[in-house]
């Protein structure tokens, strides 16, 4: 399925707007996740727990929420946004957008729908 930050698709006419999806996931960190996070935030530079944590629950909240735009009918998700947010030990990852159904009308578009729909 195609996912565009934009609000429309180069290429692409929107013939139906199903609405709003949106996928959401909350992850607790663990006790071992924070105190060794803790320790590398004290020598600078990237941690890479706390970057897989994050980069798992943005692929979950993306995959759920194309989910959603599925069902509803949609074949594409524009104005696709993330938030985020933390209660405590909880950090909550959202992606949300609109599920629509597209239709390639540029040559370009119409050669590639395919790949770029599924």
């Amino acid at each position: 399925m195609m996912v565009v930050t934009s609000n429309e698709v180069p290429g692409f006419e929107i013939g139906a707007v199903y609405g709003e999806v949106f996928g959401l996931t909350v992850r607790a960190m663990t006790i071992g996740t924070t105190f060794s996070a803790g320790l590398r935030a004290m020598s600078g530079g990237e941690i890479p727990e706390m970057s897989r944590l994050l980069a798992e629950s943005r692929n979950q909240a993306m995959a759920r929420m194309v989910e959603q735009a599925k069902a509803r009918g949609g074949n594409a998700i524009v104005a696709m946004r993330f938030d985020t947010g933390s209660f405590q030990q909880w950090t909550e990852v959202c992606a949300y957008g609109t599920a629509v159904w597209v239709t390639p009308v540029s040559d370009f578009a119409k050669a590639n729908f395919k790949k770029l729909v599924d």
